[in-house]
Protein backbone atom coordinates (compact mmCIF):
# COMPACT_ATOMS: atom_id res chain seq x y z
CA UNK A 1 0.00 0.00 0.00
CA UNK A 2 1.42 3.37 -0.93
CA UNK A 3 -1.24 5.49 0.77
CA UNK A 4 -1.98 5.64 4.49
CA UNK A 5 -5.67 6.35 3.91
CA UNK A 6 -6.97 2.73 3.89
CA UNK A 7 -4.82 1.59 6.83
CA UNK A 8 -6.93 2.89 9.76
CA UNK A 9 -10.14 1.34 8.41
CA UNK A 10 -8.37 -1.95 7.75
CA UNK A 11 -6.95 -1.94 11.28
CA UNK A 12 -10.40 -1.30 12.76
CA UNK A 13 -11.67 -4.33 10.88
CA UNK A 14 -9.03 -6.58 12.44
CA UNK A 15 -6.11 -6.25 10.03
CA UNK A 16 -3.24 -6.00 12.53
CA UNK A 17 -0.74 -5.78 9.66
CA UNK A 18 -2.38 -2.47 8.65
CA UNK A 19 -1.83 -1.04 12.13
CA UNK A 20 1.73 -2.40 12.12
CA UNK A 21 2.28 -0.57 8.83
CA UNK A 22 1.04 2.69 10.37
CA UNK A 23 3.44 2.18 13.26
CA UNK A 24 6.33 1.43 10.90
CA UNK A 25 5.63 4.48 8.75
CA UNK A 26 5.01 7.05 11.47
CA UNK A 27 6.91 6.17 14.65
CA UNK A 28 10.06 8.04 13.59
CA UNK A 29 8.18 11.28 12.92
CA UNK A 30 6.15 10.90 16.07
CA UNK A 31 9.32 10.39 18.09
CA UNK A 32 10.92 13.54 16.62
CA UNK A 33 7.85 15.59 17.52
CA UNK A 34 7.71 14.14 21.03
CA UNK A 35 11.44 14.69 21.57
CA UNK A 36 11.23 18.29 20.46
CA UNK A 37 8.26 18.95 22.71
CA UNK A 38 9.35 17.11 25.89
CA UNK A 39 13.10 17.50 25.42
CA UNK A 40 14.22 14.12 26.76
CA UNK A 41 14.82 11.00 24.65
CA UNK A 42 13.54 8.53 27.25
CA UNK A 43 10.43 10.58 27.96
CA UNK A 44 9.86 10.99 24.21
CA UNK A 45 9.83 7.20 23.83
CA UNK A 46 7.21 6.98 26.60
CA UNK A 47 5.16 9.69 24.91
CA UNK A 48 5.23 7.83 21.59
CA UNK A 49 4.13 4.61 23.28
CA UNK A 50 1.28 6.48 24.99
CA UNK A 51 0.36 8.06 21.67
CA UNK A 52 0.18 4.69 19.92
CA UNK A 53 -2.00 3.29 22.70
CA UNK A 54 -4.29 6.32 22.36
CA UNK A 55 -4.33 5.96 18.58
CA UNK A 56 -5.24 2.28 18.83
CA UNK A 57 -8.09 3.05 21.22
CA UNK A 58 -9.33 5.96 19.09
CA UNK A 59 -9.07 4.13 15.79
CA UNK A 60 -12.79 3.22 15.65
CA UNK A 61 -13.62 6.95 15.95
CA UNK A 62 -11.19 7.99 13.19
CA UNK A 63 -13.44 9.22 10.37
CA UNK A 64 -10.76 9.78 7.79
CA UNK A 65 -11.50 13.49 7.36
CA UNK A 66 -7.82 14.22 8.01
CA UNK A 67 -4.91 12.30 6.62
CA UNK A 68 -3.75 9.59 9.02
CA UNK A 69 -0.38 11.36 9.36
CA UNK A 70 -2.07 14.59 10.44
CA UNK A 71 -4.25 12.71 12.91
CA UNK A 72 -1.18 10.96 14.34
CA UNK A 73 0.65 14.29 14.71
CA UNK A 74 -2.31 15.47 16.76
CA UNK A 75 -2.31 12.30 18.88
CA UNK A 76 1.42 12.55 19.65
CA UNK A 77 1.22 16.31 20.27
CA UNK A 78 -1.61 15.79 22.76
CA UNK A 79 0.31 12.96 24.44
CA UNK A 80 3.41 15.17 24.73
CA UNK A 81 1.43 18.09 26.15
CA UNK A 82 -0.25 15.77 28.66
CA UNK A 83 3.18 14.50 29.63
CA UNK A 84 4.46 18.06 30.13
CA UNK A 85 1.51 18.94 32.36
CA UNK A 86 2.33 15.96 34.59
CA UNK A 87 5.94 16.90 35.18
CA UNK A 88 7.90 19.86 36.45
CA UNK A 89 9.29 22.49 34.03
CA UNK A 90 10.95 21.20 30.89
CA UNK A 91 14.44 19.80 30.82
CA UNK A 92 16.86 21.28 28.27
CA UNK A 93 16.81 19.41 24.99
CA UNK A 94 19.72 17.02 24.44
CA UNK A 95 21.92 17.62 21.45
CA UNK A 96 20.70 16.17 18.19
CA UNK A 97 23.60 14.80 16.15
CA UNK A 98 24.30 16.57 12.90
CA UNK A 99 24.73 14.56 9.74
CA UNK A 100 28.33 14.08 8.72
CA UNK A 101 29.56 16.54 6.15
CA UNK A 102 32.77 17.10 4.28
CA UNK A 103 33.28 20.41 6.14
CA UNK A 104 36.28 20.84 8.36
CA UNK A 105 36.12 20.25 12.12
CA UNK A 106 35.71 23.95 12.97
CA UNK A 107 32.67 24.30 10.72
CA UNK A 108 31.16 21.12 12.14
CA UNK A 109 31.71 22.28 15.75
CA UNK A 110 30.20 25.71 15.04
CA UNK A 111 27.20 24.16 13.26
CA UNK A 112 26.63 21.76 16.18
CA UNK A 113 26.86 24.59 18.71
CA UNK A 114 24.39 26.69 16.73
CA UNK A 115 21.99 23.75 16.35
CA UNK A 116 22.23 22.99 20.05
CA UNK A 117 21.60 26.65 20.95
CA UNK A 118 18.50 26.74 18.74
CA UNK A 119 17.16 23.43 20.11
CA UNK A 120 17.75 24.55 23.72
CA UNK A 121 16.00 27.84 22.99
CA UNK A 122 13.04 26.00 21.45
CA UNK A 123 12.91 23.66 24.46
CA UNK A 124 12.73 26.65 26.79
CA UNK A 125 9.66 28.12 25.05
CA UNK A 126 6.22 27.68 26.53
CA UNK A 127 4.51 24.60 25.02
CA UNK A 128 1.89 26.83 23.38
CA UNK A 129 4.71 28.35 21.34
CA UNK A 130 6.98 25.30 21.11
CA UNK A 131 4.38 22.96 19.57
CA UNK A 132 3.47 25.02 16.49
CA UNK A 133 7.13 25.93 15.95
CA UNK A 134 8.19 22.26 16.07
CA UNK A 135 5.39 21.13 13.76
CA UNK A 136 5.81 23.93 11.21
CA UNK A 137 9.53 24.69 11.18
CA UNK A 138 11.13 21.41 12.22
CA UNK A 139 8.62 18.88 10.88
CA UNK A 140 7.67 20.89 7.80
CA UNK A 141 3.89 20.61 8.13
CA UNK A 142 1.82 23.14 6.20
CA UNK A 143 -0.02 25.90 8.05
CA UNK A 144 -3.29 24.08 7.38
CA UNK A 145 -1.93 20.81 8.79
CA UNK A 146 -0.54 22.47 11.93
CA UNK A 147 -3.82 24.33 12.45
CA UNK A 148 -5.70 21.05 12.15
CA UNK A 149 -3.36 19.29 14.59
CA UNK A 150 -3.75 22.12 17.07
CA UNK A 151 -7.49 22.52 16.56
CA UNK A 152 -7.27 26.17 15.57
CA UNK A 153 -7.68 28.31 12.48
CA UNK A 154 -4.83 29.29 10.18
CA UNK A 155 -4.96 33.02 11.13
CA UNK A 156 -4.70 32.17 14.84
CA UNK A 157 -1.88 29.75 14.08
CA UNK A 158 0.02 32.37 12.09
CA UNK A 159 -0.26 34.79 15.02
CA UNK A 160 0.92 32.11 17.46
CA UNK A 161 3.84 31.22 15.20
CA UNK A 162 4.82 34.87 14.92
CA UNK A 163 4.88 35.18 18.72
CA UNK A 164 6.87 31.94 18.95
CA UNK A 165 9.44 33.15 16.42
CA UNK A 166 9.82 36.48 18.24
CA UNK A 167 10.25 34.66 21.57
CA UNK A 168 12.76 32.27 20.00
CA UNK A 169 14.82 35.13 18.58
CA UNK A 170 14.79 36.86 21.99
CA UNK A 171 16.01 33.65 23.68
CA UNK A 172 18.77 33.28 21.11
CA UNK A 173 19.83 36.92 21.62
CA UNK A 174 20.01 36.28 25.40
CA UNK A 175 22.44 33.42 24.79
CA UNK A 176 24.89 35.58 22.81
Amino acid sequence: MTSDRPLPAAAVHGDTAAFDELVRRHTGRMYRVALRIVGDPVEAEDVVQDAWISAWRALPRFRGEAAPATWLYRVVTNAALTHLRRRKPTVPLEAVPEPRTSDGPETTVLRNETTNDVLRAIASLDPSQRVPLVLRELEGLSYEEVAEVMGTGVPALRARLHRARVALMAKLEERR
